[in-house]
Formats: C-alpha cells, structure tokens, sequence
C-alpha cells in the first residue's frame, strides 16, 4: 500500500473521471456499454443533490486512480442505515496497490463518525473473482441474499 494516496469527498471537477470510471467498470465487469451522456448526467446529479448520496475518490501524485459511491438504505429491522457501496472502480494499473483498501477505510471510519449506520453493503459479478477475494480479505462475508430487480 502506497503512503501517498488520499482519500477525499468528490466535488464536481471530478464528474468526468467519475462518469468515465463508471462507464469503465460498466464495460469491464458487465460487459455494458453505457451511453456517455447518461452516466454523466447522473454522476452530475449524485454530485449536486447530496441527499442521493456521495463518491469518495482516491489521489495519488495529483492523479484520481480510484473511486467509489455510497447511497443509503433504511432498514426498520436494525433502527439504522445501511451504506451501499457502488460504482467501485480502481485504474488497473494501480490495483492491487491498496486502493479500494484505503476507500473501504475512510468510508468504514465516516460511517462509524455518522452513529447511525448499521451496516455496509455491496454487490458484486458472481464471475469477478478478484473482487471478491479483495472485499472477503478486508472482513467482509457473502450475505444469503440473491439480488432481483424488476422492470419498469
């Protein structure tokens, strides 16, 4: 792990990296290719409507080389928030250098300051297995639950 990547909160000088980090992961991980202009429009709004939630990214020398969005879930059986972990990405040529490490950190550390997250969560390609092995080595466990979505 390199001692000069930082962790800050994303302002809107980030959107484009952001929406082109998004769109990376999209291609990478679930072979989609999505239309720019969309993913920007909705990165821009995450970015100005705080209450949707916010991204993190990770700075090394000057250069973002990782993000990641946390959107909140309610969850009346616990009295708490759950934390979503999404739009995980990291450039690959700084993975496996300890940057998702760091993100988890600082959002594992914001999430105990805010008293009322219960939890955090995320999900994951069945097929990605680095990810998996990178998110079970930082103390997360695999959930029962399967994800369905329906369509509208």
């Amino acid at each position: 792990m390199t001692d000069s990547i930082r962790i800050r909160a994303a302002i809107q000088a980030d959107a484009a990296t952001l929406a082109q980090f998004n769109a990376s992961m999209a291609l990478e991980t679930e072979h989609q290719a999505l239309d720019p202009a969309m993913v920007r429009a909705g990165v821009d709004t995450m970015l100005n409507q705080p209450g949707l939630g916010f991204y993190l990214v990770a700075v090394d020398k000057g250069a973002t080389v990782g993000s990641l969005m946390i959107t909140s879930e309610w969850s009346d059986w616990r009295n708490g928030l759950f934390w979503w972990i999404q739009s995980v990405y990291v450039i690959p040529q700084s993975r496996r250098q300890g940057v998702f490490s760091r993100l988890f950190a600082e959002v594992q550390r914001m999430a105990a300051e805010q008293g009322n997250v219960c939890g955090l969560r995320l999900y994951v390609e069945r097929d990605n297995g680095p990810a998996q092995q990178t998110y079970r080595g930082l103390g997360m466990t695999e959930t029962p639950y399967r994800l369905y979505q329906g369509a509208l």
